[in-house]
């Protein structure tokens, strides 16, 4: 079995000058609707540099430019650009754009924000162009990733923007440090998602144009956050020095937690969230019967008002609903309420066998803000022998998803990015099926290790961070690691570890947790020879059970048994997810700290 989960080949920097292939003319084309927003998007941005004292001006097509040449960077952008990690890059890109020579060290955060921000509307704007060409479905599968993943990022940076201005309207009004962190934590990974879907496309037209159009974007969103994270609060004490993050805790946020929940739930949402579904007053109810709002959850999401400053509720009512669902960006604070696990089931079976992405793959997935979910069951059907597919994805900042099981083999649940939460939840797969880039905490929740294939060993988390100014991990917290019945029996002939490493600066630890016999003394599986083994942070904390012997485990120079409480703090919903600002008015029970 080849464990590689995505092709490893590069893109090419250019597009070769080659005709276009025929255009498709019954593609779904959003590219004039999205041209019109990034003009409007330079606007904004100009106002914000306006406000500042700042002269800029805000291109679309800026993804192209004139070599800087020989012109030497200023004191200050020599000094910052030394803190990044490509800071070649980071020189050519500052020293002619307007403002930047006579800015200070200060200014020069929300100058590359803007720079990068303008980068990324250039390659929305141009890969929009092409959405008409022909493409078979992977392509179009990644294509479509990428147009979406940009949206967002555009999205994530514009906010992030708003709030490191500095002008008198900002506008990410009330923003903290810890959203910013997440917002171009979260921009990092959706540009290193839609590179990694396109290396799986044959090579061609769409490959070249994209590769052209994403040239440089990972990096530069990459030299914003560390540009950011330099500029403000300590580091992320107790951490070995090559796996810190800035520690940008909100003082108001900590001071907000009760020990019952974190803050960005409501306290509407909490009894929401604890009440029957049939005492519920839903916005939208879905019933395959008829006797509700909608037939299927797709007419409910698109039903459903945009930008929503409020909780819709939508009642999904027990059934199984056949279809891949994808809620936006735009389709904020929605609730889905089922009947419960196993009675109101969403599935799909779609997997990269059948030519989609991995991204793409998903039953269900999630981006638009406050996303919750409870009592429904999330499955993908398509099976061990068809590899990735994903039942449940989410890159929603503040998601919840309460009391809700999630079924599949290989990567079943994606935690693709930003800050989530899981509570009472059952997560079932074989290979890396808790994986992705959020800041994550898993709290009270079952994860049930399956029978695989012959010859293949379960993982059961590759977490993916991969930049070490990325505020993301997968906390495992208070939760019980147990077979499934079909392994029961078989665990000699299909070994189970804790996780391995997708990226080179990942982050995982379990604590307090149970980990039954089915666990191999080692604990963690290495990816591929020694590939970021002294780079990830793997650690232990006071776990119990038959498996959670750490007299065996690897000797990586990564891997910590955690002895302090202070260290294991930091990965708990209070600290790690600041989930004590926000998680109160979901309503959903939870520990802020250690205690269980």
């Amino acid at each position: 079995m080849n464990y590689s989960r995505f092709g490893s080949s590069k893109a090419e920097d250019s597009a070769p000058d080659n005709p276009p292939p025929p255009q498709d003319k019954s593609a779904d084309d959003h590219g004039a609707r999205r041209r019109r927003r990034l003009l409007l998007l330079g606007i904004f941005a100009s106002l914000l540099f306006v406000g500042c004292g700042l002269s800029v001006a805000f291109v679309v097509r800026t993804h192209t430019r004139e070599p800087a040449g020989l012109r030497k960077p200023s004191e200050a952008i020599s000094k910052a650009c030394g803190m990044t990690r490509y800071p070649g890059l980071c020189i050519t890109s500052l020293v002619d754009f307007p403002g930047a020579m006579d800015a200070t060290e200060g200014d020069l955060v929300h100058i590359s924000v803007n720079m990068t921000l303008q980068r990324v509307g250039g390659a929305l704007y141009d890969a929009s162009g092409i959405v008409n060409v022909k493409m078979d479905r992977l392509a179009r599968s990644a294509y479509g990733d990428c147009l979406d993943l940009l949206d967002h990022t555009v999205d994530q940076l514009t906010r992030s923007l708003g709030a490191v201005s500095g002008g008198a309207d900002r506008g990410a009004a009330g923003a903290s440090d810890a959203d910013v962190l997440t917002w171009l934590s979260g921009a990092l990974t959706n540009q290193d998602t839609c590179t990694e879907g396109l290396d799986g496309v044959p090579q061609g037209y769409v490959k070249d144009k994209m590769a052209a159009y994403l040239k440089d974007l990972t990096e530069l969103v990459s030299n914003s956050l560390a540009l950011f994270a330099a500029s403000r609060s300590s580091d992320f004490s107790g951490i070995p020095i090559q796996n810190r993050r800035r520690m940008l805790l909100n003082s108001e946020a900590a001071a907000a937690a009760d020990g019952l929940f974190p803050w960005w739930i409501s306290k509407k949402d909490r009894r929401l969230l604890e009440v029957p579904a049939s005492d519920i007053q839903a916005d939208i109810v879905v019933a395959k019967d008829g006797s509700g709002t909608y037939k299927t959850i797709g007419e409910a999401v698109k039903a459903a008002s945009e930008n929503n400053a409020h909780r819709i509720i939508i009642h999904i009512k027990a059934g199984r609903y056949e279809e891949n669902i994808k809620v936006g960006r735009k389709k904020k604070n929605l609730m889905f309420v089922g009947d419960g696990m196993g009675q109101t089931v969403i599935s799909g079976s779609r997997s990269v066998y059948d030519k989609y992405t991995t991204f793409h793959t998903a039953s269900f997935a999630a981006t638009g803000a406050g996303f919750v979910a409870r009592d429904i069951t999330f499955e993908n059907t398509a099976g061990p022998a068809k590899h990735q597919a994903v039942a449940l994805r989410v890159g929603a900042d503040h998601a919840v998803v309460y009391r809700c099981a999630i079924v599949g083999y290989q990567d079943s649940l994606y935690v693709h990015s930003q800050r989530q939460f899981f509570r009472e939840c059952d997560v079932y797969g074989t290979v890396d099926f808790i994986f992705g880039n959020a800041a994550v905490v898993l709290q009270n929740c079952s994860i049930y290790a399956r029978r695989p294939m012959g010859m293949q060993k379960n993982t059961i988390t590759a977490q993916n961070r991969k930049d070490p100014n990325q505020n993301t991990g997968i906390s495992i917290h208070a939760c019980r690691v147990v077979p499934a019945e079909d392994l029961k029996g078989v665990t000699g002939s299909y070994p189970t570890y804790l996780g391995r490493p997708w990226k080179m600066y990942a982050r995982t630890v379990y604590m307090l947790s149970y980990l039954d016999y089915h666990i191999d003394p080692a604990g963690w599986l290495a990816w591929s020879g020694d590939f970021a083994l002294d780079t990830l942070y793997y650690g232990e904390y006071m776990n119990d059970g038959p498996g959670a012997g750490v007299a065996k485990r690897v000797n990586w120079p990564g891997y910590r048994v955690i002895t302090l409480e202070k260290e294991a703090s930091k990965f708990t919903v209070a600290e790690f997810i600041y989930g004590s600002s926000w998680l109160p008015s979901t309503g959903v029970a939870f520990v802020a700290g250690l205690t269980v």
